[in-house]
């Protein structure tokens, strides 16, 4: 995966991206947490705690390879994005929420990031890896990647509000469109390979995918949290931004090979969430058609 595709076009299209999603934002987009006070803390530590935690105890158990572990480890860092509102909203989820929740990930992953692929460094101790970690410079670079455009998408919004909802949906659609492209041109570049990026990680990352929507969604319903915002949690957990993971590996840390589990959850990430949002979606239409059939019951005794 050492080719321009990555090398080059990878770090500006995450740019464009993160400028696409500061297009939609607005500062009540992060004052919106108080709203929903036990939604985003309890998104957020599962997102925060839960994933790296799960994340370390797979890769531990199946014995991946040091470099393709701290890949693994950097994904799960990495925060949700434009999808996760996509997918939310497909699925009857709480947009607003989701958008709150992106918002406060995206500017928390500046700290949390670095944080946990540094720790994923000094344990799993890559080879050639010595030296790569996230120092400050590098975590300047982790703010750059991800602040900067995503402020200049909320200045412009501020600024220019017409201009912002004009340039919002051709935006999002020349992301996805420059994104496939990048990842079609480096998948061709790295044809030969492909196969065993996949053999490496793929169960790891379908588990782990599987695994955050479904902890994503279970846990706040556990923790009482409404339908609606369980269903945003879980998109929000469950996906993550694999360009970012991707860049930061490749254009900040300068290893190609911790970008293959991101590269592989690209490809296997979209399926496995609609899977997950369409069984979601029908457990809801069977609660709701219980519902009064239960409460019919009710009455007649």
């Amino acid at each position: 995966m050492d080719s321009w595709p990555v090398t080059v076009a990878l770090p500006m299209v995450l740019a464009l991206i993160m400028f696409g999603l500061g297009l939609a934002l607005t500062m009540d987009d992060f004052t919106r947490v108080v709203r929903y006070p036990r939604a985003v803390i309890v998104a957020l530590s599962c997102q925060l705690v839960a994933l790296p935690a799960l994340a370390f105890g797979l890769v531990v158990a199946v014995g991946l390879a040091p470099e393709l572990a701290v890949g693994v480890m950097l994904l799960m860092a990495s925060p949700g994005g434009a999808t996760a509102n996509l997918l939310s909203h497909l699925f009857r989820g709480d947009v607003a929420l989701n958008v709150t929740l992106t918002a406060v990930n995206s500017v928390l992953a500046v700290v949390t990031l670095p944080l946990v692929t540094n720790l994923a460094l000094g344990y799993f101790a890559p080879p050639g890896a010595d030296g790569i970690g996230l120092q400050f410079g590098k975590v300047a670079q982790v703010f750059a990647l991800v602040l900067i455009p995503i402020t200049a998408g909320m200045a412009t919004r501020r600024l220019r509000p017409g201009f912002a909802d004009r340039m919002d949906r051709p935006v999002r659609m020349i992301s996805v469109g420059f994104l496939a492209v990048v990842t079609l041109a480096a998948l061709a570049a790295e044809r030969d390979s492909v196969l065993d990026y996949l053999a490496a990680v793929g169960l790891v990352v379908a588990l782990l995918c599987v695994a955050s929507l479904g902890i994503g969604y279970f846990v706040p319903k556990a923790f009482g949290v409404a339908r609606t915002q369980a269903i945003a949690c879980s998109m929000e957990v469950g996906i993550h931004n694999s360009t970012l993971a991707m860049t930061v590996a490749i254009s900040v840390l300068g290893d190609i090979r911790m970008a293959v589990p991101a590269g592989v959850y690209g490809i296997v990430m979209l399926p496995i969430a609609f899977l997950a949002g369409t069984a979601i979606s029908r457990r809801i239409r069977r609660d709701e058609a219980a519902e009064p059939v239960a409460a019919t019951s009710a009455a007649r005794e």
